[in-house]
């Protein structure tokens, strides 16, 4: 039970909001091609395996993360106790966690199309290259909003079976807003991560950064809207995205860069953003 335990703690998976913001992209990929393929079955059963996918993938990359980061984590207050960091479980007993988890996430992803199994292998290098980025770049944060929105691109080819301008639109709007939303989570360690020398987007624009996640969520709503405007009329299939504006725009008054737990709080909502915005592009095919 103790392991159980600790391989929940290693993976996460005792906060969901971490790989259902890694779902929510496939599901909006889904959602849009959806709109022009029209085959229920094949929607559902894909958004299932999406779901199951993205806790596998995201398990194993806050395992390997914390591989990677276990000498950091150690002079971090947040994630000092975490189960490498504390020597709860051995590099190589989470390697092999790895491992399994990545051969289950691989079964899942050979169910789809030559075209989607080869972007699903593609973000693999995305996925475990990503823990470096905060040692060599101050954009750890960009570089995440294109390993975590990369499902959109899945999502879409996968019914769809060939990539389109407006998906790869949406995929911009995507990091956009990743990069808003892992600002915020980033300005929670940003006392340490200085000491330590990691590098981020909370650091960099440390100064003005409420104006840096409004400057990135107001892209990604522009985005949106240049998408679906045609769309968008007074009635109760716009209520969604108008919801998903107002989660963002929410966060900017709640937001604190000098309050973790406000950080959280913030980072969290967009769990329900990305919700809103999944029932918004689904509503648009009924």
């Amino acid at each position: 039970m103790n392991q159980l335990k600790l391989f929940v703690h290693l993976t996460r998976l005792n906060k969901p909001i971490g790989f259902m913001l890694l779902f929510w992209p496939c599901s909006w990929g889904l959602a849009f091609a959806f709109e022009l393929d029209k085959d229920i079955n094949h929607f559902l059963f894909f958004l299932l395996l999406f779901f199951l996918g993205s806790i596998l993938m995201r398990s194993a990359g806050c395992i390997f993360n914390d591989i990677v980061d276990e000498k950091i984590d150690k002079k971090v207050k947040r994630t000092k106790n975490r189960p490498i960091a504390s020597a709860k479980v051995s590099k190589q007993r989470a390697f092999f966690y790895v491992t399994v988890l990545c051969s289950f996430a691989f079964l899942i992803l050979i169910q789809f199309n030559k075209l989607t199994i080869a972007l699903g292998v593609a973000s693999m290098i995305l996925a475990f290259s990503y823990p470096f980025m905060k040692r060599i770049t101050y954009w750890p944060q960009l570089f995440l909003g294109l390993t975590f929105n990369w499902g959109i691109l899945m999502g879409w080819v996968a019914l769809m079976n060939y990539i389109s301008f407006d998906i790869v639109l949406l995929y911009l709007s995507a990091i956009f807003w990743t990069l808003g939303y892992d600002t915020i989570y980033g300005a929670q360690d940003l006392t340490d991560d200085e000491i330590i020398g990691n590098k981020s987007t909370a650091i960099k624009f440390k100064k003005n950064i409420k104006i840096f996640v409004s400057l990135c969520y107001l892209i990604s709503s522009i985005i949106i809207i240049f998408l679906f405007y045609s769309k968008m009329q007074l009635n109760f299939k716009t209520s969604p995205f108008i919801l998903f504006f107002i989660s963002l725009f929410y966060q900017l008054i709640l937001f604190d860069k000098n309050n973790p737990s406000k950080c959280l709080q913030c980072f969290k909502i967009n769990n329900w953003s990305g919700l809103f915005l999944f029932t918004g592009i689904l509503g648009f095919t009924f």
